[in-house]
């Protein structure tokens, strides 16, 4: 066996949360070595929101074509080439990679290329490398699950549509997460025939009921099929095409089939047990507020723990740890109230609880609607609306949620989710005064509730 470098710090997976604790870690001092078994910058710089977020950029473009004619635009020859979006992500991906590197070395961390394994509670091997650190911090995220069944080998998910040959006439995705949602989304804009199949009566587990209804009408409009209580219970080659047969013995053939019914903790491989780790029977592993598994020593952030995966709260995980455990800092990543978006066509941005967790957590709520068509659809004729609400702490008239369905959620969303966070209450939206004409003003604006609980 090689004789063993030694760190102060490992951290094995270089995506947002690795990257930033060993950077933070080094800046304090610290020796620092990140090993990454693909590429630098992990799940959503390489495959996840990064290059999904140009794809939506791409996909929205079918639609503001269509709409600039109601604005006095005309066209001739449009014409979308998808392997020009694809070729131009890539360099795009390839320069974020680039600069992930730049920032290790220029914090002084050392980055070994290879998959990190234990050895024991202490030591982790890196192809013929052998590591030795103080601390060792797991950040290796999470990975697309495809369940087994006749046929599960011929589908892609989400980490192979990003580099597909040629934009399928047919596709089926298989899911009812945000996942499944927004890709359903860009390969209907882009001209693809989209079958969405979930095994739920409402697609977006997990979100306020009133927006998943509101979505599911929306992409029905756009001529996305949602086939409910349904799954995939064999796949076969049909000629060039594949064969689905459903388990309610239905049958179709399609082109591609994406599945998109969640992703797991990337632990497999890893050596937990050599080191004494304890994970969930999903293969996360179990940590404390501090990131702090069963081995006092060791760490883990991010998708590989289960908790909040999303990529923000990845790096603050990996911030806080870094501060604590090599700054004197004694910190902890807040976990509440974090605000997210699904970049669906429509998109959607939240930030705090739905009605259904508000009336379980608060008992008495009151519950502000709106619905409308925002004004650039006036001259369109586009029938979309967007659908907005907030919800009210009756006994001390906080607003607990909020929730946007509609063009540039996110972006209103983000603003509004520091009133959120902050405790504001419905009052001081009130006395806020809306910037006029905007989609956000109507948050400000909303005056007639329900009174439930």
């Amino acid at each position: 066996m090689s004789e063993a470098e030694k760190f102060d710090l490992l951290v094995i997976g270089a995506g947002s949360g690795g990257v930033r604790a060993a950077r933070i870690a080094a800046g304090h001092g610290a020796r620092v070595a990140i090993c990454e078994e693909s590429r630098v910058g992990g799940t959503c710089v390489i495959r996840g929101c990064v290059p999904k977020k140009l794809l939506v950029y791409g996909a929205h473009f079918a639609e503001d074509f269509e709409d600039a004619k109601a604005y006095g635009w005309s066209f001739s020859d449009l014409k979308f080439d998808w392997n020009r979006l694809i070729a131009n992500k890539d360099k795009e991906i390839d320069r974020l990679n680039g600069i992930y590197h730049k920032l290790l070395d220029n914090a002084g961390v050392t980055t070994i290329m290879g998959r990190g394994e234990f050895i024991d509670a202490h030591r982790v091997r890196i192809g013929e490398r052998v590591v030795q650190a103080d601390r060792i911090l797991v950040a290796t995220g999470g990975r697309p699950f495809v369940p087994d069944f006749p046929g599960s080998d011929l589908v892609i998910t989400s980490d192979e549509a990003f580099h597909l040959p040629e934009l399928p006439g047919h596709i089926v995705i298989i899911g009812g997460g945000y996942i499944a949602v927004e890709f359903a989304g860009i390969f209907n804009a882009l001209g693809s025939r989209v079958d969405l199949v979930y095994r739920r009566e409402l697609i977006l587990r997990g979100f306020d009921d009133d927006l998943r209804r509101n979505l599911e009408h929306e992409l029905e409009q756009k001529d996305i099929q949602i086939m409910h209580h349904c799954n995939i219970a064999s796949i076969e080659r049909d000629g060039q095409r594949l064969r689905i047969r459903y388990d309610n013995d239905e049958q179709t053939v399609t082109d591609q089939v994406m599945f998109a019914t969640g992703r797991h903790p990337h632990t497999r491989g890893l050596g937990l047990e050599q080191a004494g780790v304890k994970t969930a029977s999903d293969g996360a592993i179990c940590v404390d507020s501090h990131s702090r598994s069963s081995v006092p020593h060791i760490f883990a952030v991010g998708d590989v723990t289960n908790r909040v995966n999303l990529t923000p709260v990845a790096i603050r995980e990996g911030h806080a740890f870094a501060d604590s455990e090599f700054g004197g800092t004694d910190r902890t990543a807040d976990h509440a109230l974090v605000p997210a978006a699904v970049f669906s066509q429509p998109p959607i941005g939240t930030v705090g609880y739905t009605e259904a967790q508000a009336r379980e957590q608060f008992g008495t709520i009151r519950v502000y609607k709106s619905a409308f068509r925002a004004l650039k659809h006036t001259l369109s004729g586009r029938q979309e609306k967007t659908y907005m609400k907030l919800i009210v702490n009756d006994s001390d008239d906080k607003v607990i949620g909020l929730h946007v369905l509609g063009m540039d959620a996110a972006e209103i969303v983000q603003g509004f989710a520091v009133a959120v966070k902050a405790g504001l209450t419905k009052q001081q939206f009130d006395a806020t005064v809306g910037i006029h004409p905007t989609a956000g003003e109507e948050l400000v604006t909303m005056r007639d509730f329900e009174l439930i609980g």
